[in-house]
């Protein structure tokens, strides 16, 4: 059972790894990338003319289908449910539906040592909880190359949390998945339950139960709905997920909050700048002809000009901040596929 999860760049790492596949590859492959929530996807038409394998657009309740591709479809998380395929309308994870991590969990909670995660090319850290899941079931992690991605971001984050030997670039993944097939599966206990991983698989799935029943609070907010997030996980395995589902790596959660301060600081001086230009009509009003009213009208939009200023310079200074993958080029597929990734 292959599950493979792609963010920015993800599409030609995709069709590199899906030309190089066999035509008598005897897997079944789930693939999620990133995409724009009101955006049809044209990734499973692309694969299918990529590599010898058909590829279709994932059915929610069909059964799995080995020597396929199954794709997720935007605005829905791909999971596998008792060897059948399951379209889920549940919480975003890192601002993402289809996301990464769910299909991975899925996947390690089905297949166990049968199942095998792929993180390609990608911004931020989407996949990396997902992949060290699979390999706590005894599964196979499998990388692209950081040098070979666009996006280097998600596969180095992926060696971080489950280092693998399994490395290579995206034309080598094909072959690679091949010969891991090929492979016995070694001998190994059964994993065993896992409430953890089988509650979060769940949530995916929109069952009735909230993370407080597992989890201590963090302290922080859910930049998706404002609620208490909780702890998940400690080190370098620690995530966080709100009361209803909604889930964060640590760094999805910061670039979240950085995002919500900013819209805070454009806030701010929106307010700022309405309050410099009401003071200075009021100065001018024909109602304060009086000069030390139209003085102090004048001196808090002088006041309120001063704040925004310092407000502007802290959004473009906050806008300076480098990023890690800002020394790639742009990502050829933006043409092919849309993507709101980051």
């Amino acid at each position: 059972m292959i599950a493979i999860g792609a963010s920015a760049g993800g599409v030609e790492a995709l069709r590199a790894l899906v030309g190089g596949l066999p035509p008598d590859f005897p897997g079944a492959i789930l693939v999620v990338l990133h995409l724009p929530r009101d955006a049809p996807s044209a990734l499973s038409s692309i694969l299918d003319r990529s590599g010898p394998l058909p590829a279709a657009i994932a059915v929610d309740g069909a059964p799995l289908r080995f020597g396929r591709i199954h794709v997720a479809p935007n605005d829905h998380h791909l999971l596998l449910l008792d060897g059948h395929i399951r379209l889920s309308h549940g919480p975003a994870e890192n601002g993402h539906r289809p996301a990464i991590d769910p299909l991975f969990r899925s996947v390690a909670r089905a297949y166990g040592p049968r199942g095998v995660g792929v993180v390609l090319s990608g911004s931020r850290d989407d996949g990396a909880a997902g992949l060290g899941a699979i390999v706590a079931r005894q599964g196979t992690a499998v990388v692209q190359d950081p040098a070979d991605a666009l996006y280097p971001s998600m596969p180095r984050a992926a060696l971080v949390r489950a280092p693998t030997e399994h490395v290579a670039p995206a034309a080598k993944l094909g072959g690679l998945l091949a010969e891991i097939t090929a492979m016995p599966l070694p001998p190994g206990q059964t994993p065993s339950a896992d409430t953890l991983l089988d509650n979060e698989v769940a949530m995916s799935d929109l069952a009735p139960m909230t993370t407080d029943e597992f989890a201590p609070p963090a302290g922080f907010g859910c930049p998706t709905c404002g609620g208490s997030l909780f702890q998940i996980g400690d080190g370098l395995q620690q995530r966080y997920r709100c009361r209803v589902g909604h889930g964060w790596s640590p760094e999805s959660l910061l670039d979240e909050q950085a995002l919500a301060l900013e819209s805070a600081l454009w806030i701010a001086l929106r307010a700022l700048e309405e309050k410099s230009a009401l003071s200075r009509r009021m100065a001018r009003s024909g109602e304060n002809r009086r000069a030390s009213t139209g003085a102090r009208f004048q001196s808090i939009a002088a006041d309120a000009d001063a704040a925004g200023a310092t407000i502007r310079r802290l959004i473009d200074r906050l806008g300076s901040m480098p990023d890690s993958d800002t020394d790639t080029a742009p990502p050829e597929d933006a043409e092919i596929l849309p993507s709101d990734v980051r």
